[in-house]
């Protein structure tokens, strides 16, 4: 089965793997869609990702010498749809035919234990594109809860990329009046499709100056480009009190992160948001799973319209073609799909 492998920095291939042996309590999943990560996966494609360098302790929660991953990476993935094709005589649900989300990697085949794709079942006329958006819609929602937002806060959300802005309209479905920032004139006029009631175009100035002409600062600022300077200026832009959450996946040392300035002196709260886990005041009530159940009932329900922020769907054999788009001509993407099979 194809399987596509990350050789090292620029360097992606699609190559063969056998097929998994099917094991009690499992399923055969074939791959309909695989969605790729624009942060994560491209650290990996550039070799900026911590993991390649420092191994990450899990007891200790710290990153020591060592390395955690290490060229060639196969499979990576970040979400993935496909058909139930086979499954163990113990296997009662999923049934054979249904179309699951889960996370398998970039394959045309995996053997998935059942229990992991338990409530992953695509409805009846669901179109499965949107099901590729699970991980990264549960990834707002962690960071709209952490933002601990209320009916009528005024909220900032810096970077209108594909988590961007499924974190505009989860701000806005949670009553927060929201203003999107980015540079990209097409993802702010979709950010205001989204509910965004105002958007600025970061060339043009200071996102906190703009603000502030309206409002003493924004109550919260959600950050999500992944940028010191945009996580600088979001500090910039909330009220004295304010909360600040750092989502973005920030690479290297952080150039234009000015910690004495306006954090110190508006005692800014800062708060990091990452999908290992929920907000620590959340989590006698919630995790990752119930994240992503709650984003795709959001879609199925069509209060989220996931499916619009596909801008590419590419073959899996083209998937160095792929990465080298992302990576050279980030603007012009949005979200893209692999695809492996045609869906029924």
């Amino acid at each position: 089965m194809h399987v596509i492998t990350i050789q090292g920095p620029g360097a992606v291939r699609v190559g063969l793997e056998p097929s998994g042996e099917l094991e009690p309590g499992c399923v055969r999943v074939r791959t309909i869609y695989s969605g790729v990560s624009a942060g994560t996966e491209l650290t990996a494609y550039r070799g900026t990702n911590p993991y390649l360098t420092k191994k990450w302790d899990t007891e200790q929660r710290l990153f020591v010498e060592g390395r955690t991953h290490a060229y060639p990476l196969t499979g990576w993935g970040y979400q993935e749809v496909g058909e139930v094709v086979e499954a163990a005589p113990d296997v009662r649900e999923p049934v054979v035919g249904g179309v699951v989300w889960g996370i398998w990697g970039h394959r045309e085949e995996a053997v998935v234990p059942a229990e992991r794709l338990a409530g992953h079942l695509m409805p009846p006329g669901a179109d499965p594109l949107t099901g590729v958006f699970a991980r990264v819609g549960a990834i707002a929602l962690n960071a709209v809860h952490a933002a601990d937002l209320h009916l009528g806060d005024q909220v900032a959300i810096f970077g209108q990329g594909v988590i961007g802005l499924l974190a505009t309209r989860l701000a806005v479905l949670s009553g927060a009046r929201v203003v999107a920032a980015d540079a990209i004139p097409e993802r702010l006029e979709l950010a205001r499709r989204f509910g965004a009631a105002e958007t600025y175009d970061v060339r043009e100035g200071s996102v906190a100056e703009f603000i502030r002409k309206r409002v003493v600062g924004a109550d919260v600022a959600i950050e999500l480009s992944g940028s010191h300077t945009g996580l600088h200026e979001a500090i910039r832009t909330v009220r004295r009190g304010g909360r600040v959450v750092a989502a973005g996946f920030y690479q290297g040392d952080g150039l234009g992160l000015r910690l004495g300035e306006e954090f110190h002196h508006n005692q800014v709260q800062l708060v990091s948001s990452q999908i290992g886990g929920v907000a620590a005041w959340l989590a006698h009530r919630w995790d990752v799973e119930r994240l992503q159940r709650t984003f795709m009932e959001l879609v199925h329900r069509s209060e989220i319209s996931a499916g619009d922020l596909v801008s590419h769907v590419m073959d899996a054999a083209q998937a160095a073609e792929a990465f080298e788009l992302i990576d050279r001509r980030p603007s012009e993407v949005l979200q893209l799909v692999f695809k492996f099979k045609e869906p029924a």
